[in-house]
């Protein structure tokens, strides 16, 4: 096998990062506002959207696995990875745009719609982020140095997560004049999509693949199947994905009604003067300059709705990226990252389930639950893709031959099926509890709202805890099994 140096500089770290800040710009709207812009934007009902969501997930059954092998096949001066995030990055923008589009279409029509442009748009996902993610797995081979790219792709991932849960609201507002402004959407998502892809060329441009397969491997389908399908540390880990995703998705969506139908606004518009959020925009000087040109001024009690959540959201962001620059590499080069990942996801399910029973007016305590919640969950963010390239690193350690990409694929399979349930699910039930759209909910929605922020995602929190029981890989095995297979990589 040829290999170069391990070592990967920091400059190149960053290049791969601003990826998978292009990749979250996309995929934390999918995930936060997709749902909401269906039913209070776009005008369909909440479970015809959830079942959207969920109709792309048999078609990515069969485009994942192919994104898989095609990437782990192409072969070009650039490797075998990288050309896709240059090949993809203008139709991943402009598919993105499409989805977040309302043509003036009958309810049906419209429904046509959505279920096309959106199955388009994770089609092109999966073209795009399969091999990115791969890309990763093949930087180095280093321990340290794997988790330290996973770190810094994540402090950049956080960054954009920031940018899209705290501004999207604000920006609609500014461009359309409310949150359910179809031309206010448009514009905000086609400002996201033209930064997306100048970050994904700079990432083409600024990295490099160091490990290839062994030069006797012969390819084989059915093969790559057979070693996947055997391996417990993928299983363990493709269990984990899916319903980490399905939580993330559904508790995502679930707190956009969260806040604007059950969070009391009077207690949120007192809660935001506190803090300098309403009010005369000169009283708070230059600040509130910056603060007003952003949108988030709150003039009108009624109008709460943005400016909270993003708020909320934003607060959870810088949280979740203190924890991810400070934690994760500390605590899983003590502890290892099978271990770190099953204490804190188990702390995340806790508090996120305190979010059923927190009073509608305590924002306060709704804030703080939100800090505890991102501080628990931040030293897992890195984990998830880190461990993968240790997936992919026992397949080869155990079958004598690398498929990076189809490892990589089915994991991602399992991310946009999560996604698609998590949607699904939350549509499903607070539209069989009563959801009305752009109406004061009947106290069976507001339940059926807060079963979904609170008790049901933690319930699907703690099944990815017992997945991550099953994965068999330590830091002292996987320590091995990187010596094992730099020395037959020598030897090759």
């Amino acid at each position: 096998m040829k290999t170069t140096s391990q070592k990967v500089s920091f400059g190149e770290k960053v290049g791969y990062s601003l990826g998978d800040g292009s990749a979250n710009l996309i995929f934390q709207m999918m995930m936060m506002f997709q749902l909401f812009f269906y039913t209070d934007v776009f005008g369909i009902k909440a479970s015809a959207a959830g079942m959207i969501l969920l109709f792309a997930r048999f078609f990515d059954a069969f485009v994942d696995p192919v994104v898989g092998i095609l990437s782990d096949r192409t072969n070009t001066r650039w490797g075998k990875y990288r050309p896709w995030l240059i090949w993809t990055a203008i139709p991943f923008a402009v598919f993105f745009i499409l989805a977040f589009t309302t043509p003036d279409l009958t309810e049906r029509g419209k429904i046509i719609y959505a279920g096309i442009t959106y199955t388009l748009l994770m089609s092109i996902y999966s073209f795009n982020n399969t091999p990115y993610s791969s890309l990763g797995g093949v930087m180095t081979s280093d321990i340290k140095e794997r988790t330290s790219i996973s770190t810094v792709r994540f402090v950049t991932a956080t960054i954009a997560t920031f940018v899209v849960q705290g501004m999207t609201l604000p920006l609609v507002t500014k461009f359309g004049g409310s949150t359910t402004s179809q031309s206010g959407w448009l514009w905000t998502i086609t400002l996201f999509a033209v930064v997306g892809v100048v970050l994904m060329v700079i990432t083409f441009f600024t990295t490099k693949e160091r490990i290839t397969p062994p030069p006797n491997q012969k390819t084989s389908i059915k093969q790559d199947f057979k070693d996947i399908l055997s391996s417990r540390p993928w299983l363990a880990m493709f269990i984990l994905t899916l319903f980490l995703f399905t939580t993330l998705a559904m508790w995502g969506s679930s707190m956009s009604y969260y806040f604007n139908y059950v969070v009391d606004k009077d207690a949120l518009f007192a809660f935001l003067g506190n803090i300098g959020l309403t009010g005369d925009v000169g009283a708070l000087g230059f600040w509130g300059s910056i603060l007003d040109a952003f949108g988030l001024i709150v003039y009108d009690p009624e109008n709460v709705f943005a400016v909270g959540f993003s708020l909320f959201n934003m607060i959870g962001s810088v949280i979740q990226l203190l924890g991810v620059i400070l934690l994760s590499g500390f605590l899983s080069g003590i502890f290892g990252k099978r271990n770190v990942f099953i204490i804190c996801l188990a702390l995340t399910a806790l508090f996120t389930g305190l979010f059923y029973v927190v009073p509608a007016d305590n924002i306060q305590a709704i804030f703080t639950l939100n800090i505890l919640k991102s501080l628990a969950y931040a030293p897992t963010v890195p984990l998830l893709w880190a461990m993968m390239g240790d997936v992919a690193d026992h397949s080869e350690w155990v079958n004598h031959r690398r498929a990076t990409g189809f490892v990589f694929a089915g994991i991602v399979f399992a991310l946009k099926t999560g996604l698609g349930l998590g949607g699904a699910i939350c549509g499903g039930i607070i539209d069989s509890f009563g959801f009305v759209a752009n109406t004061i909910q009947s106290p069976e929605a507001i339940h059926g709202i807060k079963l979904t922020s609170g008790i049901i995602p933690a319930i699907t929190f703690m099944v990815g805890v017992i997945a991550l029981m099953f994965y068999p890989i330590t830091k002292k095995k996987n320590e091995h099994i990187q010596a094992e297979l730099a020395e037959r990589r020598i030897n090759q």
